[in-house]
C-alpha cells in the first residue's frame, strides 16, 4: 500500500457507534411506489407473486402498499403464478436444459405453490430422457480426451445437477460413453 496511513478510532474493522452512518441513520423511505417497483421488476423478466413481495419488502415498502399494488397488477394479468411457471419450465426444456426435479425446486424456492409447479414440470416429463441424452451427449463430445470413467462420472454428474433422475442420467451418460449396457464405468 502507498501512501500516509490513516488513524483509526477502535480496532480493526469495529466502528464507533456514535460516528457511525448507522448511528445516525433515519428510515429510508423507498422512492416511487410499490406498484412502480414491482412494473420495473415485471419489466426485466415475468416473476412470481411471492418473489415480488420479497423484493418489495426488502425494498422497504409497508405490508399494506405491497398487499395492495400485487393485487392490482394480478387483476391487470400481469402477475399470473400459473405462466411464470410455463416460463420457467420452457426455458428449462429450450434454454439452459434441466430437468423435472430441478424445475420444481426451482419454481418452489421462487414462491410458487407446490401443485402449481408440479402441474407445470408434468410437460417436462414426456422428453426428459431425450433432453438428458441431447446434454450428456454435447458434453461427452467436449470430453473426447479424458478417461472415459473419469468423463462417465463428469457428465452423469452434470445431468444429476441439472435435476435429472439417476437411472435417467447414468443411463444418458453411458450411452454418450458409447456403453448402451447397464454397467457402470
Amino acid at each position: 500500500m502507498t501512501g500516509p496511513r490513516r488513524a483509526s478510532r477502535g480496532g480493526r474493522g469495529e466502528r464507533d457507534p456514535d460516528h457511525s452512518p448507522a448511528g445516525r441513520e433515519r428510515p429510508v423511505r423507498p422512492r416511487g411506489t410499490a406498484k412502480d417497483r414491482a412494473l420495473r421488476l415485471l419489466g426485466v423478466r415475468d416473476r412470481s407473486r411471492r418473489e415480488l413481495e420479497r423484493r418489495l419488502l426488502q425494498a422497504g415498502f409497508e405490508q399494506e402498499e405491497v398487499a395492495v399494488a400485487l393485487d392490482a397488477l394480478t387483476a391487470a394479468g400481469l402477475i399470473d403464478d400459473r405462466r411464470f411457471a410455463a416460463a420457467v419450465t420452457e426455458h428449462a426444456r429450450t434454454g439452459r436444459v434441466a430437468g423435472r426435479r430441478s424445475v420444481v425446486s426451482s419454481l418452489l424456492a421462487k414462491g410458487v405453490d407446490r401443485d402449481t409447479a408440479e402441474r407445470a414440470a408434468e410437460s417436462l416429463t414426456p422428453g426428459e430422457t431425450d433432453r438428458a441424452e441431447a446434454l450428456a451427449s454435447r458434453q461427452a463430445a467436449r470430453l473426447r480426451g479424458v478417461d472415459p470413467e473419469k468423463a462417465f462420472r463428469r457428465i452423469s454428474g452434470l445431468l444429476l445437477r441439472r435435476g435429472f433422475a439417476p437411472g435417467t442420467a447414468y443411463a444418458a451418460a453411458r450411452r454418450a460413453m458409447g456403453h448402451p449396457e447397464e454397467e457402470d464405468l
